[in-house]
């Protein structure tokens, strides 16, 4: 099962430290001004929303892809729907902070704590039983 889940961890690895560099060249973290709180006003809602609904429809939008297998086939059968899944819970996780880092600046913690939510979300055969017996129920 794991020669099945390496080519999956290969492209969890890439979407990280895609990122990771992304936020490092032009986010401009070596003066560490980033952990000063921005002053949130009414136009900077829209900001706070965007990674709150990344995960939220990335979270629903996984546990839908989930639910579309059948439960009678074996593991190794699901692994196409699990890339699947994780893949597009993914993207929304990194659309949301590099929409953040392009955008508005002022809120990269928040970038930086998508990209540590995403580094979390490390595919493993354990998740993947339990994922499909969370949404199997």
């Amino acid at each position: 099962m794991e020669e099945k889940l390496k080519p999956l961890k290969t492209i969890h690895i890439a979407l990280i430290l895609g990122i990771a560099l992304a936020y490092f060249f032009l986010g401009d973290l070596q003066n560490l001004d980033f952990f000063k709180i921005p002053k949130v006003d009414s136009t900077s809602y829209i900001y706070l929303l965007i990674p709150m609904a990344a995960i939220f429809l990335g979270n629903m939008l996984y546990r839908q892809q989930l639910k579309n297998t059948d439960n009678n086939q074996p593991l190794e059968k699901k692994i196409g729907t699990y890339q699947t899944a994780s893949l597009i819970r993914w993207a929304m996780l990194e659309g949301a902070a590099f929409f953040i880092l392009f955008l508005k600046k002022e809120f990269i913690l928040i970038g930086l704590f998508l990209i540590i939510y995403l580094v979390l979300l490390r595919p493993s055969e354990e998740r993947m039983k339990r994922d499909f017996q969370i949404v199997g129920k």
